[in-house]
């Protein structure tokens, strides 16, 4: 190819749309990895490369490649990670036969459907190696295998069984599915990856489809998947071209990989997106200082692209505020409300004390804590940890075995009018819905003697519903006792099973995934009904705290990150650590030795995600375990001027002693 020509200001990127199409119009054509950071226009950037590619907008190699894909009926595939994704692709896209747009889930599903012989080989085959690895690591250890790993060694040898016994596979990409043959998302997953490695006519299926594969948020992409696919398009002419696009600043996830772009080929291309169209340069100049930073603890390569505002965007408003984590809930929320004040005294935004802002938490543990639902949150999480929390746009509807609670009998509480009385029309249009009406007696007698137990039920479960001290198990009980709705079998059998729950594992102790479930459904019957409304409010990512997962790929005006370890739980991510207000464990120290991932490295990237959301301004509020250590950590680390962080003051009372900081005085009522 010839030299690309440079560019410069807010065109630094005007090039790398023809810079691709060139890539994928190369006899034969080559992948690529797009390195697309926060507010670059990447999806921009993809939709124009589609447009030319398939004959929509003028481009001669563009439109060769367009007359061949249609010749023999073959089609682009776009992969992207959300069904919003694929709706915002195809509409900026429009009607276009030559580009098919999907997740990821649907993509693999299309793929392997109907193959039911093969699913059921892959499926053994990923189990039994599971199996052979979790075992050989059992018997490494000085215990060996304990009872509680060999009941959850049996449950993936009953797995084994279980498919072998399968005839018919059954998935939907956009829900969870039931009954004989119903796969979970992972299993889609897991089986096309194994096919694609080890069965040549699915290559020759993928190939003959689409011979160039465009993977969007790919540094979320499951790692297996993506190697699989990695691994086909080599060596180039293959017949399959891949296309990476992401940004490894901002994996959120475990099931992608750590460092992609280490990962990619040496013949691949790499082009680049360095502009920052959302962000006031104040924002990007902090984001770009905090993925460059060299803290202890990290083992994550500094590596990516620095990024560039807009010519005109030279303002925006950063700080950081530190408070004392021992506060109360309630006193953190008044210290928030003061630093609120402070970014409209900064900033002279009215948002900001208008609540026309967005708050951002950075662990699901600390939304839950803050909205009044932790109780119901942890048993999802002991239930499925996989599915309790939600995903980007709120794609996650919890875990498959309560689907009944967070649907079926959501849709009848809606019913239940305020006075306490039933809308028996619209419970009727519910019962409709979920086919309970389908299956009703012939015999008149017996007809009007279910009609009459279906009426007793529904009373009592809106008197439950009323009763704000009710919990999920006095609630459920007249919907079980007459069978308003089928429900998960395991939830069922739970229900009936009155034992106490299983103690807690000490630390270090294992713990089956039976005690694990036995305890989680233990705590969802003792938690208060009214708490499963706010549970099913922030999966469908409408909470006022949002998480980093749920606003995923958006951005705001004006964005407020709460940072709270002690509230948010767990040892996975600690902010403390990154500023300063808690030292490095040894667990941290010994993955730095093993060139592991460590605590620093996840917390900072997903406090590059949150930091990158603001367009205009931006408060971080960290509540620390050491507000002094964690200000002077601040003052040192050159990410901040002086004046763009502070102590926290609520009720004229300042949670930390620090020279000038005492000024800022201003307090919120009770």
């Amino acid at each position: 190819m010839s030299a690309a020509p440079i560019f410069a200001g807010n065109d630094r990127d005007a090039g790398v749309v023809e810079e691709i199409c060139g890539y994928l119009t190369e006899e034969p054509p080559r992948s690529f990895f797009l390195f697309a950071g926060a507010g670059s226009g990447k999806t921009r950037t993809l939709v124009e490369v589609l447009r030319r590619l398939t004959g929509v907008l003028e481009h001669e190699k563009g439109g060769q490649l367009a007359r061949r894909l249609r010749m023999y009926g073959r089609s682009i595939r776009v992969v992207t990670y959300t069904k919003n994704a694929v709706s915002v692709i195809n509409g900026r896209l429009g009607d276009n036969d030559l580009v098919g747009v999907s997740t990821i889930h649907s993509f693999c599903w299309e793929l392997i459907s109907g193959f039911n012989d093969d699913i059921r080989a892959a499926l053994i085959a990923v189990k039994e190696a599971q199996l052979e690895k979790e075992t050989a690591e059992a018997l490494a250890k000085p215990r060996g295998i304990t009872p509680a790993k060999q009941r959850d060694l049996d449950e993936i040898k009953e797995d084994i069984e279980a498919f072998r016994a399968t005839d018919v596979f059954i998935y939907h990409p956009d829900r969870n599915t039931y009954g004989p043959g119903a796969l979970a998302h992972n299993h889609v997953l897991d089986a096309t990856a194994w096919l694609i490695r080890n069965r040549p006519t699915l290559q020759t299926i993928l190939k003959d489809r689409h011979p160039i594969v465009l993977i969007d948020e790919s540094q979320d992409t499951m790692k297996g998947m993506l190697d699989a696919l990695m691994n086909l398009a080599e060596p180039r002419g293959s017949g399959l071209t891949l296309g990476l696009l992401g940004d490894h600043r901002q994996r959120i996830y475990t099931d992608g990989h750590s460092d992609l772009p280490s990962l990619v080929p040496p013949s691949w291309a790499t082009p680049e997106l360095q502009m920052n169209h959302r962000s006031q340069r104040r924002i990007v100049t902090l984001i770009n200082r905090i993925w460059e930073a060299e803290l202890e603890g990290r083992t994550q390569p500094a590596n990516g692209v620095e990024q560039h505002p807009r010519a005109e965007k030279t303002g925006g408003v950063v700080r950081l505020f530190v408070g004392d984590t021992s506060l109360t809930p309630e006193d953190k929320v008044l210290g928030e409300r003061w630093c609120a004040d402070q970014m409209r005294q900064a900033s002279g935004a009215a948002a900001w004390n208008q609540g026309q802002f967005q708050l951002l938490a950075l662990e699901h543990k600390l939304v839950a804590t803050r909205g009044s639902f932790l109780d119901a949150f942890s048993a999802m999480v002991l239930l499925d940890p996989n599915a309790a929390a939600p995903t980007g746009s709120g794609e996650n509807k919890g875990p498959a075995v309560v689907q009944a609670l967070l649907n079926e009998l959501a849709h009848l509480e809606a019913c239940v009018c305020t006075d306490g009385s039933v809308d028996e029309f619209k419970a009727t249009e519910v019962f409709r819905r979920y086919g309970r009406l389908d299956n009703m007696p012939e015999d008149t007698a017996a007809r009007t003697s279910r009609v009459e137990e279906m009426l007793k039920a529904i009373a009592a479960f809106a008197a439950a519903c009323a009763n704000p001290k009710s919990t999920v198990e006095e609630v459920l009980e007249p919907v079980l006792s007459a069978n308003l709705f089928k429900v998960d079998h395991r939830l069922l059998a739970a229900y009936a099973d009155k034992s106490p729950a299983p103690p807690a594992p000490g630390k270090g102790e294992e713990e089956s995934k039976q005690d694990r479930m036995r305890r989680g459904w233990c705590t969802l019957f003792a938690t208060p009904w009214n708490q499963l409304q706010k549970y099913r409010t922030y999966l469908a990512g409408n909470s006022v705290l949002a998480t980093h997962q749920v606003v995923k790929g958006s951005q705001f005006h004006h964005v407020m990150v709460v940072m709270d370890d002690k509230l948010a739980g767990g040892n996975q991510i600690s902010y403390d650590k990154i500023f300063g207000g808690t030292e490095l464990s040894k667990a941290d120290r010994d993955n730095v030795g093993k060139g592991k991932e460590t605590t620093i490295d996840r917390t900072l990237r997903l406090l590059y995600v949150t930091c990158s959301r603001a367009q205009e301004s931006l408060a971080l509020v960290l509540w620390s375990s050491d507000p002094t250590a964690a200000l002077a950590r601040i003052k040192d680390s050159g990410w901040f001027d002086d004046d763009e962080f502070q102590a926290i003051v609520v009720n004229d009372h300042t949670f930390f002693a620090e020279k000038t900081l005492l000024e800022y005085q201003f307090s919120f009522g009770p």
